[in-house]
Parts: structure tokens; sequence; C-alpha cells
């Protein structure tokens, strides 16, 4: 056991949270102004346009969000008509969920305005840095390289 006195901002959880943190925050000042979105509803307007109609277990599932938020994100961006729900016909205690054409055109804004936020953050960075931090992220969080 070491004497030194535990240091918090180097305490790699919480550095990763600080980071995320001022990493997001410009970018979601964009998203709840434009479109009244709170982040698990924008998360959940990704996942659906990224991968295509999911249930909201799959969501729950690849996005690592509970099933709480998730069911108040879907019936809010349901509310905003960015998506819509239908009973699968051999087992109707699913829905699938789809953006609607005017998710669609929410998302394919966001992911526009996300690429120059993102360019923006990591405008410092060279490329060796920037894939050597992607690649350390993606261990650190087990998602697939």
């Amino acid at each position: 056991m070491t004497d030194e006195p535990f240091n918090l901002p180097h305490f790699l959880p919480y550095l990763l949270n600080q980071a995320s943190e001022a990493a997001s925050q410009e970018f979601q000042a964009y998203y709840r102004a434009r479109y009244g979105m709170l982040r698990t509803e924008w998360r959940v307007l990704f996942h659906l346009g990224c991968y295509g109609d999911l249930s909201a277990k799959q969501i729950c599932e690849k996005a690592s969000i509970h099933k709480t938020k998730v069911s108040r994100a879907v019936s809010a961006l349901e509310g905003k008509r960015f998506l819509t729900r239908a009973e699968l016909q051999d087992d109707r205690r699913v829905e699938n969920l789809a953006l609607t054409t005017q998710g669609r055109t929410v998302f394919e804004d966001l992911s526009r305005t996300a690429a120059g936020f993102e360019a923006k953050l990591v405008g410092g960075l060279n490329a060796d840095e920037l894939q050597l931090l992607k690649r350390i992220l993606l261990k650190i969080s087990g998602l697939p390289e």
C-alpha cells in the first residue's frame, strides 16, 4: 500500500468521466437547443440511425443504458415524431423501433454536426495520437475495434 494521498484528478474513472463531460457539453447544448433532446434521446436516435430498426432491449444492450431510461427516451422521441413503434407479430411483448422520415432528417443533421464537433475536439491531436486514443478507449470500454 502506498502512503501517497488519493489523487482524484488522476483516478482514471474520474478522469474519463470529466473528459466525457467536457467533450460532450457543446454538442449536447446544440441538440438540446435545436431539437429539445436529452442525452439518452440522442443516444437512442443515433443507435436507430446507425444500426436500423431495433427493439428497446437491443438498444439497452448496445448502448449500455438502463431500460427505464430507454423507455422514457423512446416515448419522448415518439412524441417528437422522430420514431415509430410497431409490435412484432410473433411476439407482441416486443416493439420494433424505427426512425420516421423526420427522425432520419434529424439524425443526418446531428451526424454532420457531430462530425464537426469531433473534428474540433481532436484538432490538437496528430493522426497517430488519435488512433492510439481511440484504440485505448475501445479497449477500456470492451467494444470491438
